[in-house]
């Protein structure tokens, strides 16, 4: 499903594409993002496959055409992601890039339907790519990707948002940087704004979890 280009597709293929989509997803279980231990009031942090989570939104660490990684079959979150919403989600994001007649800009973020996930909405961002040691350039497009996120949260009257660790793959940003300029945004947005969101930084690895639960635990 991640390496069809996007392009019409007819309702009896959708039909038998949902329908395994929903069994796989009801084999697996979903998980309740309210169920996930709070480490600061609204903020959790979570080892899992982000894929599961009931929320308003998950994040995708996109890139820059938004219609799934370059390389089939690869198992990164934006192929999982565009793999289990299904096919329906490819077309969305091209029509948005055809429609804004150029490729998405780096720290800017879109939302879109879900489709056979169980969260409401996507949020796709596109983040950083690092070679060498990140710049201040660097950690401003990286915080830029969580504030466009949660501004059109707010905009859209969402109140819960899982974030996957944006940049940290592929794209190289280091890990222990990458989750300071997370929480650090996430806290600034929350104080200057004072709107009430649930916060879920969802994590593939242990020491990602680590790093997460340090940062969070030390917020004022």
């Amino acid at each position: 499903m991640n390496v069809r280009q996007p392009k019409p597709i007819d309702d009896c293929f959708l039909k038998v594409q949902d329908e395994y989509l929903r069994k796989e997803l009801s084999d697996k279980g979903t998980v309740d993002y309210r169920t996930v231990k709070e480490f600061r009031p609204g903020i959790r942090v979570w080892k899992g496959d982000i894929t599961l989570l009931e929320c308003d939104a998950i994040v995708n660490a996109a890139n820059e055409r938004l219609t799934g990684c370059f390389v089939p079959g690869h198992n990164c979150i934006d192929n999982c992601i565009h793999t289990y919403a299904g096919i329906q989600l490819r077309n969305e994001c091209n029509a948005i890039i055809e429609g804004q007649g150029h490729p998405e800009p780096v720290g800017k973020a879109k939302m879109t339907n879900s489709y056979n996930l169980p969260c409401k909405y996507i949020l796709h961002t596109v983040g950083p790519r690092i070679t060498g040691k990140p710049t201040e350039k660097d950690r401003g497009l990286l915080r830029s990707c969580y504030r466009s996120c949660l501004d059109l949260a707010m905009e859209h009257g969402l109140k819960s948002i899982a974030f996957c660790c944006i940049s940290t793959g592929t794209y190289r940003y280091p890990k222990d940087e990458a989750a300071e300029v997370a929480v650090d945004t996430i806290d600034r947005f929350r104080k200057d704004t004072g709107y009430s969101i649930d916060i879920v930084f969802s994590v593939f690895k242990d020491d990602e979890k680590e790093l997460y639960e340090k940062y969070v635990s030390a917020l004022g």
